[in-house]
């Protein structure tokens, strides 16, 4: 849902080169002053498709809510969750164009980001890194993104987050303090509090706090976090200084995985058992049991079927029927994360043609992934255990940039390089006895009984690039490359199936060119050449450490790095009423890899590695803004994407069929996406309704598995009672469609129904007091 203080669109030029905290808010914001309250902002010079949304879209949202759930209203992009504010991390995605999230580039404030993924190995998520109530703006680049940004695996696009700048707070004086709380559905609570000092062109800085916590909308278990930032911009003569700090603490439990055929048997709101220990013992014992096992014909739950038709082992509790596995419930889930992120840039001109920029960074990270596993017994006769991921990660990087302007030219050769050392290990702890669990999963446990697997992983990353952009007047020319190299090494510390060893990925050429024509003052055509290869991840859950020793062996000295070659081609158009962009794609995708998931996820199987060769995409976006007068306006976006697999997937000795999947659409890559806005904005009252389409998915390689489209409502409103003061109800899945939300959270399969799919959350509301100083 999305509150505004208007929805007015116009167009802008977006820096191509790496940019700071600070760079990009004020670009935003300019444009914003000169026309009303900006909110999307079309990249008008740009030679590629991108769109920037500010934080005056961010803040209307649910506060606390993921500002990737303020992006899915971009063409081409595809954002899931679970939840109604887009925050938990097993089950939040985002794909642009047919890719998945492992293979887009997300950077905040230009600190690489990693892939953003759960148990990411480079990284961490953006909702860890800042909070939303001092994020500036989001930048999106649907293709291959600007050649300056930190990040190795963008086949797709880029997501760049930018936090605001002091000087946004402190318009009135030198201090300025903002403090919001709401309240809403499952026991939500949160608070943020923020004091910003300075002065606008002077020492400026602010600190914030947030805390925020939710009951999970099904089953039991709690969700919340603590987040600190802090920043400050030090004007040195006419260079600058800038420095972030944050820490965050989650702690959130899981819903339970499922597929289509058990949200048939057990229903939507199906989930783990927790806290219903009794009942997670007796289904462990069944699956344990071999006495039960062999009296049953093989199968624990006797006849397909378990239904205690009003008996309970946990006191008189009725169980409901039709539980066929173990899989169906497990006791419980959680994932815990630890993070601290620091940085320190300086900027400075160099003449009056020049500008230098540097930027160093250090990461740190302490995480768990736990989960109650039935198929592993705790050596106390419990007869299952804690299964947890355990993650430490530091990271050390530094990149930097100067630019230089010559006649008609801007020159542009930076480089980035990162240091990351990652531990990750597999460990179990033991259930305390039969009739109490003892641990908690909102707790990191102490003292396994059992380390399966322990490695280390070192990556040195050095990436660099040269950009020369032409300005011709009403034609501007970019042209440019970059290049890097990423070495991995895994060290074996408790050693398993998982291999250890190293492999390097490097291509020092891939090239971009671009266009940009004004055809009028109001219109613009351009296009766009942009080749990417993408590094090896470095961790035993993806990428070539997650097959085995012998396979690995097999692939390290020829695996080829996935490759993409993007093609781009739009028009944008921008009036006083009007505002738009309508642009078409290719996409040739090499090389691509992917380790299938063996087993449930629980299970913890080596992944089976396979190239499943090319995919082509080719597409259609469309956005635009229409004001109405009178303080209403209209926003929509539309996007088709046609994204097929070109080869089927072979053994590579003996050339057998393994999946047939050539012309096969690609795995969660809908077809037809739609987004509409309604909006309305004068006085004292302002609201907006919003509605969000998204066609069939499918979650096969085959394509024989899938989850229908669906159509989500939210809707918004508010009412200034001062300047400083006021309120805000939100509303998420106002009809309270029953959808599925999230597909591969357990990955993806050759063929066949799998639990591997999240509910997405019924009908929730909020509300918002939010007062100033």
């Amino acid at each position: 849902m999305r509150i505004t203080t208007a929805l007015l669109l116009a167009s802008t030029a977006i820096i191509s080169t790496p940019a700071f905290a600070q760079d990009a808010t004020p670009a935003a914001d300019a444009a914003a002053d000169a026309s009303g309250a900006e909110i999307i902002v079309f990249g008008r010079g740009e030679t590629r498709q991108v769109q920037e949304i500010t934080n005056r879209d961010i803040i209307t949202l649910t506060p606390g809510t993921n500002a990737l759930k303020a992006i899915e209203k971009l063409p081409s992009v595809n954002f899931q969750s679970a939840d109604p504010f887009g925050n938990y991390e097993w089950s939040q995605r985002v794909t642009i164009r047919s890719f998945n999230q492992n293979q887009l580039g997300f950077t905040f404030d230009g600190i690489p980001l990693g892939d953003m993924s759960y148990g990411n190995h480079n990284g961490l998520h953006i909702t860890r890194a800042i909070s939303s109530e001092n994020i500036g703006s989001v930048r999106v680049s649907q293709g291959a993104g600007s050649l300056g940004t930190q990040a190795t695996g963008n086949l797709g696009g880029t997501v760049e987050t930018f936090s605001a700048d002091p000087a946004d707070y402190l318009s009135g004086g030198s201090l300025a303090g903002q403090g919001n709380l709401t309240y809403g559905s499952d026991e939500t609570w949160r608070a943020f509090g923020r004091l910003a000092l300075g002065t606008r062109d002077g020492i400026r800085g602010y600190i914030s706090y947030g805390y925020g916590a939710t009951d999970k909308w099904k089953g039991q278990g709690t969700q919340d976090q603590h987040m600190g930032n802090a920043k400050v911009v030090i004007p040195v003569g006419e260079a600058k200084i800038d420095g972030w700090l944050s820490y965050s603490d989650r702690r959130e439990q899981d819903y339970q995985d499922m597929s289509m055929g058990m949200i048939r048997r057990l229903g939507w709101n199906w989930d783990n058992t927790y806290p219903d220990y009794a009942r997670a013992i007796d289904y462990a014992d069944r699956l344990n049991d071999v006495d039960l096992i062999s009296n049953s014909g093989g199968s624990p739950f006797p006849d397909g079927l378990y239904d205690y038709s009003g008996a309970s082992v946990a006191g008189g509790q009725v169980y409901p029927g039709n539980v066929t596995s173990a899989d169906d419930a497990y006791y419980d889930a959680a994932g815990l994360r630890k993070d601290w992120l620091g940085a320190i840039g300086f900027t400075t001109p160099i003449g009056e043609k020049a500008n230098f920029q540097i930027k160093g960074y250090y990461h740190n990270n302490s995480g768990m992934g736990l989960w109650a596993t039935p198929y592993t017994p705790s050596p106390n006769g419990v007869p299952m255990s804690i299964r947890t991921t355990e993650y430490d990660m530091d990271r050390i990087g530094v990149f930097g940039s100067v630019d230089y302007t010559l006649g008609i030219q801007q020159l542009s050769v930076g480089a980035w390089y990162e240091n990351n050392k990652f531990n990750q290990a597999r460990r179990f702890y033991a259930f305390e006895s039969r009739t109490s669990p003892g641990l908690s999963f909102r707790d990191y446990p102490t003292d396994p009984f059992y380390t399966q697997w322990a490695f280390d992983f070192t990556t040195n990353t050095f990436q660099y690039h040269v950009q020369d952009k032409i300005d011709l007047g009403m034609v501007t020319i970019n042209l440019g490359w970059k290049g890097f190299q990423v070495t991995n090494k895994a060290e074996a510390i408790v050693q398993a199936t998982f291999p250890q060893g190293k492999i390097k990925a490097q291509d020092w050429f891939q090239p971009h060119a671009g266009f940009a024509v004004e055809l009028t003052p109001e219109a613009e055509i351009f296009g766009g050449f942009t080749q990417v290869t993408r590094a090896f991840a470095s961790a035993t859950t993806t990428g070539p450490f997650s097959t085995n020793q012998a396979g690995f062996d097999a692939i390290k000295d020829d695996l080829k790095p996935e490759t993409s070659d993007t093609f781009e081609l739009g028009l944008r158009y921008n009036t006083s009423r009007f505002n738009g962009t309508l642009g078409a794609y290719l996409v040739n995708f090499r090389n691509r890899l992917l380790a299938v998931q063996v087993g449930s996820p629980i299970q913890g199987l080596a992944s089976a590695l396979q190239n499943v060769g090319g995919v082509r995409a080719v597409g259609v976006e469309a956005a635009g803004d229409l004001k109405l007068g009178g303080g209403f306006g209209v926003y929509a976006s539309y996007s088709y994407t046609d994204a097929t697999y070109r080869d089927d997937v072979l053994n590579s000795s003996d050339g057998t069929l393994v999946a047939a999947i050539k012309g096969k659409t690609v795995v969660d890559s809908p077809k037809h996406m739609a987004r509409g806005e309604f909006n309305y904005d004068n006085g004292p009252i302002f609201g907006r309704v919003g509605l969000n389409y998204m066609s069939r998915r499918y979650y096969s390689y085959t394509n024989d598995a899938s989850v229908p489209g669906r159509l989500i409502v939210d809707a918004s409103i508010g009412y200034r009672l001062t300047d400083k003061i006021e309120v805000q109800l939100n509303a998420t899945n106002l009809f309270d469609k029953k959808y599925v939300g999230t597909i591969g959270s357990g990955g993806f399969g050759n063929s066949g129904d799998a639990q591997t799919l999240l509910v997405g959350a019924p009908q929730q509301f909020f509300a918002t007091l939010k007062a100033g100083f």
